[in-house]
């Protein structure tokens, strides 16, 4: 081909395909779904996780894909956004998926759960070790596309208006701990309460509840608690890594375009980083600001870490032993659990005992 008529057919469909770019853009239909969120709007963080997918799934598409954020019970109760979600009355939700283990254990798997995984080994298992297959085989019975949205890292072990000196002061304590966490110390002699970030500081203040966990520094300021209760315990073991969902109806997800499809998958991971990182921005400061204003921290006893291991595999080799679908999911989960403690030992644990023992 002579070098002219080249240049020349390329330049056409270079033309073609600057014409073609708004054609395309302007074809695209216009979309609008709502989303519910389990969280109030006053905790920007983990609110505005799903605010930020939100956001940003309309500027990669331009506006033509819209979804509107409502706050937890602006539409339905903060604990029944996967339900909502099931029924289509609302296209798609953000909320925590260990809220749901009354219809199944293995929901946890997609949130946290006791001696489980960090946000990076979460990460690590969704993105690169097979959990994010085997989490949306779990899902697509319920009718539901799943997507992580947030994690908010290590939390704080929560608020107790007495001191915790021993599994015994454990007996009898009502305390708000949602998910499997809830479960592990109810068999070490707490009363769970699973309720709303809303709901808690109007029951500890009441005396409905003894104590309380809800996530860390920055939000439990914002949530008051320390007013209530002055001893802020850690780590919360239930905890390591607590992820935050997109939740979609798989309906609603068939019927979109693909670059929209596109669009929410990318919109979700950016969230998911976005996340992570303002609570690790956050946390030390609103921590340095409890202690002054008279928090009282400890850690959890050594007899209450280990019989609440002991407690939580017991719970998990028993429900393996009777859910198939926890098994499908705890059996390769352990596997790369197990790898990911070997490594992170040697690597992570050891350089973080190192420079922190030399700040």
């Amino acid at each position: 081909m002579k070098r002219r008529t080249f240049l020349t057919r390329a330049g056409a469909g270079l033309a073609t395909t600057a014409i073609a770019a708004p054609a395309i853009a302007q074809a695209a239909p216009q979309v609008r779904w709502r989303l519910a969120s389990s969280f109030p709007k006053s905790l920007d963080t983990i609110y505005g996780a799903g605010a930020f997918f939100c956001e940003r799934v309309s500027k990669l598409t331009d506006g033509k894909f819209e979804i509107t954020p409502y706050a937890a019970g602006q539409i339905v109760p903060p604990l029944q956004v996967l339900d909502a979600v099931q029924q289509n009355t609302v296209e798609c939700g953000h909320t925590a998926s260990y809220y749901y283990v009354a219809k199944n254990r293995a929901f946890a798997f997609g949130c946290a759960i006791p001696f489980g995984l960090t946000s990076r080994q979460q990460s690590a298992w969704e993105y690169a070790g097979g959990g994010m297959e085997l989490l949306r085989d779990f899902y697509k019975d319920y009718g539901i596309v799943h997507f992580p949205a947030g994690n908010t890292g290590t939390q704080m072990g929560g608020w107790f208006k007495k001191e915790i000196k021993s599994v015994a002061d454990l007996k009898g304590l009502k305390m708000r701990i949602p998910g499997i966490g809830g479960e592990v110390m109810g068999r070490l002699g707490a009363v769970p309460q699973a309720l709303p970030g809303n709901e808690i500081y109007a029951a500890l203040e009441r005396g409905v509840i003894d104590a309380a966990e809800w996530v860390g520094p920055y939000d439990d300021e914002k949530l008051g608690l320390y007013r209530i209760a002055k001893h802020y315990y850690y780590p919360a073991f239930w905890e390591g890594g607590t992820e935050l969902s997109v939740v979609i109806n798989a309906a609603q997800w068939d019927k979109l375009p693909k670059p929209f499809q596109a669009a929410a998958e990318s919109a979700a991971a950016e969230a998911h980083v976005n996340m992570q990182a303002q609570y690790d921005a956050k946390n030390p400061i609103a921590l340095k600001s409890l202690v002054a204003n008279g928090v009282k921290l400890h850690p959890f006893p050594r007899d209450v870490m280990r019989a609440a291991n002991k407690a939580a595999f017991a719970l998990y080799e028993a429900e393996a032993a009777k859910n198939p679908a926890f098994k499908k999911l705890y059996e390769p989960w352990k596997k790369f659990r197990a790898q990911q403690y070997e490594w992170f030992a040697i690597a992570e644990l050891s350089f973080e005992s190192v420079t922190m023992s030399e700040k």
